[in-house]
């Protein structure tokens, strides 16, 4: 009864609200200590446990009345799709995106709103006339309007919507004199001054009330209100769409005071079916929810709070939720009580309530929310979402360690392998056409030249280790066979192959060994290569890939760490290796530059140095040659050279200074990618702008720093690639034969060399696939690690029998390409980070490189124009991003940062930070050994010492507990297991407690 006389008052009492928000509360504290669960959430739990399919997402807009010269429109002052944006004080722009900051007293006055007010849930409307109607009918029928103001309500809530993309109204000369519908008086009682057209609309509105809840004639409805049936053209050329989902809906708030209210009008209103209700919404989204709140005059600004709360409400993933459940009004009182529950407030003399909050880059998950609400088994309150006392996330725990079904043992022959080919045949096409996308273009250009670039490198390299047994020839043949074939059909063809360091330290070892025991390298090569082979055939046969399920983040970023240092270090010692070739000439003094000089002198004139390179011996006869007759001081350096000729003076050893031009081209190419590639979080240029520089930054970077050493003309190093397809050694052929030039038995002998190999391979492939494969990349696909392995290990017999290097998965140029193919959400709310939904899984990319890699013997032409640093930038700028979300990295960080400057990551709440950086250096100290290995002829067991990270792993078992290991790293499989079942134990018995608990209350009810 008292409930029902407050609303029947309908004023905002602070007092009672809080009144009623005690009582509510204080039987939520007497049950806690029975069933743990409040009313609300209780309620909440069987709206929520009813939901079938997600509910579509609410664009929603906030519109005050505003009074100009006598007339009235209502004006658009805010919106939200996910953050609040107002319209700022000129009225001519929208605010920048930021969280909404509410004052309690407005929820309070807001709960109070709804208790008192009207509410009209899955309403049959489909026009806005209707609506008003409706709402005004209800009003009169509960008592909260008297019947005489239902035509000034009327008016007052059909005038015409001005939205922020219109410029105030202007009549124009030729209206002046004409009556206009904006022209009307708001009070509806005759009067000289009112037009005939508000006497049309008080008889149309007259007449309704006559003819019962009837609908209006449209041209009553026409005559009745400013408001358009149709959208207009501004709202259905609105930009602002792209940034509302397809299947989003309207949530309308109209706050507004009038003079012939005492007391405040509240409607909630849910239409059955989401109708268009013309001009009323800024974009032509249908409207699902209104509400609608008109006061007396002098408390403007509290009612423009309590309808940003209700704004702020309705874009709440829970209680939106709600507000399309609520089955009555305690359904919405419910929602706005659990709302509470949530709420954090800040004191207000710590920070400026005028401050617009930033909206943060990464939102928690409006599922754990709700699962606060259907998991109450647990036995934990609501309301721990604000961190005090023990809370939830205290005894969270990351996500465990899972590679997934792709690993699994079967214990059949080929059992894995034949899984692996079931699991990608489906995505046979989708494989190819889905690389048909401009961003393709990017990544395929990008990946290109670092292929190139290290095939290049491997491939001069193998040769001065192999005597040109193995060249750059070679090198562009086998990685171009060896990637396209892997791409084509293999398990994970976002993988790109590639020689590495191990394999040359090998090739070099086993080169040095056949030429001191007089035994043909390419022979023996062949024979290793096929009893790798068999071997890796065996491995997939047997499901051996299961015990990379054994490798935790702490292997995978031990051997992604070192082989992006090795990427760093080797650009590095290249871009030095020019000040070698091109030394800076410290002798040259600007001061005595009119003494320095540098003539061509004849040979007959100086002492002549036959062992010049370019001296004598490069003329055939040199007693033809009349050189009296020549003008020896004209002769460019190369003539003088040529006829034997010598260059004397001080100025002759000067050359331009290339190596700081290297330098700048280097370090140019490395930070304007890096530049370009944070470009698409700037804050210029339209998204889908910033989003194509952000693709295309390394294309642009090479073009730019390749047109800066074009225009200087400087002889910097180039790129130079074979011009004809042929063995870099003369005296072999594009076939080994197997036998003839070796005794019998080292067919057999290689067998022991072999099982190296394929231990190399193995690791090199299976921890690669692993990186690729994280569920962080989002990958929809499924992987392969069976069927990989299978075409690395045929690949690696097709190579020996060619006398081609052994190809196997590098993890660098892997990372950059899966980088290069990330994509992110498109149409994201105003202030929200786009969301990254995956790469782009295909064949395409790879294919393409690889094919590009084969041509590139017809591309020498242009290729010959890309300076050697631009491309060592690029080698640098992959290795530093593929260290970009490794956890080691960043926990090395760790070391020079004072704690109070530390970020917040998840594992530093956790784990007790002496015991982060005594993980940190076990890693460090692995990472050392491995570095001091590969630099020494002791890499040829590199692989063997990654087997030993993973006993290493083992070890730390014993030094470190589960819980600091689950948080710095991945709990090992049989440990994990161990754990599931104490959580499962654990949770039986919370379940059998709580279901005491409940029987308890049962038994009190």
């Amino acid at each position: 009864m008292e409930q029902e006389q407050r609303r029947l008052t309908g004023s905002f009492s602070i007092q009672d609200s809080i009144q009623s928000l005690t009582s509510s509360l204080g039987s939520q504290s007497t049950l806690l200590s029975s069933c743990t669960v409040s009313p609300a959430a209780e309620r909440l739990r069987h709206i929520l446990r009813e939901e079938d399919e997600p509910t579509p997402t609410l664009f929603t807009e906030m519109d005050t009345l505003q009074h100009e010269g006598g007339e009235m429109e209502w004006k658009e002052s805010a919106r939200w799709v996910k953050f609040e944006e107002k319209v700022e004080e000129g009225g001519e722009r929208w605010s920048k995106p930021h969280v909404s900051t509410l004052s309690l007293h407005s929820l309070f006055e807001l709960r109070t709103c709804l208790q008192t007010g009207c509410i009209l849930l899955d309403l049959e409307g489909y026009s806005l006339p209707q609506i008003v109607d409706d709402i005004i009918e209800k009003q009169v029928q509960e008592g909260l309007i008297a019947p005489e103001l239902r035509e000034k309500v009327s008016f007052v809530l059909l005038r015409k919507h001005r939205h922020q993309t219109k410029k105030p109204i202007h009549r124009s000369l030729a209206d002046l004199g004409k009556p206009s519908p904006s022209n009307r008086s708001p009070s509806p009682s005759p009067s000289p001054r009112s037009g005939s057209g508000f006497h049309r609309s008080t008889e149309d509105l007259r007449a309704h009330q006559s003819g019962g809840l009837s609908k209006l004639h449209p041209s009553q409805c026409r005559s009745m209100n400013d408001i358009s049936v149709t959208p207009s053209s501004d709202q259905l050329k609105n930009k602002f769409m792209k940034k509302i989902p397809r299947d989003a809906e309207a949530s309308n708030v109209l706050i507004g005071e009038v003079d012939f209210l005492d007391k405040p009008l509240v409607a909630f209103v849910r239409l059955a079916q989401a109708a268009t209700l013309g001009g009323l919404t800024e974009v032509p989204v249908p409207t699902r929810f209104l509400f609608v709140l008109l006061g007396p005059n002098g408390k403007a600004k509290s009612y423009n709070e309590i309808g940003r709360a209700m704004a702020t409400l309705m874009v709440d993933d829970l209680f939106s939720d709600v507000a399309y459940k609520a089955r009555d009004r305690d359904d919405l009182i419910a929602g706005i009580d659990e709302f509470l529950d949530e709420v954090i407030v800040l004191p207000p003399g710590e920070w400026d309530p005028k401050i617009r909050i930033e909206p943060p880059k990464k939102l928690p998950s409006a599922d754990m929310r709700k699962s606060v609400l259907t998991l109450n088994e647990l036995g934990q309150p609501n309301g721990n979402a604000g961190g005090g006392g023990a809370s939830a996330e205290d005894e969270e725990m990351p996500a465990p360690h899972e590679l997934g079904e792709e690993l699994k043992f079967t214990g059949r022959f080929c059992g894995g392998l034949w899984l692996d080919i079931k699991r990608k045949v489906p995505w046979c096409l989708s494989d190819f056409y889905d690389g048909f996308h401009i961003q393709s273009i990017s990544a395929v250009l990008f990946i290109y030249l670092g292929c190139i670039t290290n095939a290049i490198t491997f491939g001069g390299l193998l040769g001065d280790a192999t005597d040109n047994y193995q060249g750059v020839m070679e090198s562009f043949l086998g990685t171009a066979l060896a990637g396209a074939v892997f791409c084509f059909f293999g398990g994970q063809p976002l993988i790109i192959l590639s020689s590495t360091g191990p394999i040359l330290i090998f090739e070099k070892l086993l080169y040095e060994f056949s030429i001191n025991n007089d035994i043909d390298y390419m022979e023996i090569r062949l024979w290793i290569g096929l009893h790798s082979c068999l071997q890796c055939l065996i491995l997939v046969a047997t499901d051996a890939s299961y015990i990379i399920k054994y490798m935790t983040r702490f292997t995978e970023e031990g051997f992604s760490s070192l082989i992006s240092f090795i990427f760093i270090s080797d650009a590095l010692k290249k871009m030095m290796g020019t000040f070698n070739y091109y030394p800076i000439n410290r002798e040259f003094k600007p001061d005595y530059i009119t003494s320095y000089k540098c003539e061509c002198q004849a040979p007959d004139q100086v002492a002549f140095n036959t062992s010049s390179p370019l001296g004598l011996e490069n003329i055939s006869d040199y007693s033809m040659f009349n050189f009296t007759a020549l003008d020896w001081s004209q002769m460019t350096k190369k003539e003088c050279l040529r006829f034997g000729g010598s260059l004397v003076g001080k100025a002759c050893k000067y050359v331009p200074d290339l190596a700081m031009l290297s330098f700048i081209l280097f370090f140019g190419t490395y930070s304007m990618t890096i530049s370009l590639k944070k470009f698409k979080s700037s804050r210029y240029f339209p998204t889908k702008c910033r989003a194509l520089i952000a693709d295309f930054s390394i294309i642009i970077s090479i073009l730019v720093f390749c047109a800066l050493d074009y225009v200087l003309s400087l002889d910097t190093p180039k790129l130079h690639v074979p011009t004809q397809i042929k063995p870099t050694r003369p005296d072999r052929g594009w076939i080994v034969m197997p036998l003839g030039k070796n005794p019998w038995w080292m067919c057999m002998a290689s067998f022991v060399p072999a099982l190296l190999v394929t231990i190399l391979i193995f690791m090199d492939q299976q921890i690669t696939a692993v990186i690729v494969n994280r569920k962080e990349n989002k990958l929809k696909k499924g992987c392969g690690y069976h069927l990989d392995l299978f075409w690395v290990g045929i690949l690696m017999a097709v190579c020996s029998f060619m006398g081609l290097p052994w190809y196997v998965a590098a993890t660098v140029i892997s990372i950059a390409h899966i980088d290069s193919l990330r994509m992110e959400s498109e149409s994201s709310a105003p202030g929200e980070q786009p969301q990254f939904l995956g790469v782009r899984e295909q064949r395409f990319t790879g294919i393409l490189v690889f094919v590009l890699t084969g041509v590139s013997v017809f591309l020498a032409p242009v290729l010959q124009y890309i300076p050697m640093p631009v491309l060592y930038g690029v080698f640098l700028y992959m290795g530093v991003a593929s260290l970009h979300g490794i956890q080691f990295w960043e926990r090395m960080k760790l070391y020079l940062m004072p704690a109070k400057h530390q970020p917040d990551f998840a594992f530093l709440r956790h784990v007790p930070l002496r015991r982060v950086h005594l993980f940190t250096l076990v890693q460090i100290i692995c990472l050392a050994v491995l570095w001091i290995l590969k630099s020494t002829v002791a890499a040829i067991i590199f692989p063997v010492m990654i087997l030993g990270l993973m006993v290493v792993r083992r070890m730390l078992d014993l030094i470190f507990s589960q819980h600091d290991l689950a948080w710095l790293d991945d709990i090992l499989p049989d440990k994990d297991k161990k754990k599931k079942e104490d959580e499962k134990k654990k949770k039986e018995k919370k379940k059998a407690k709580a279901d005491e608990h409940n029987n308890s209350d049962e038994e009190c009810c």
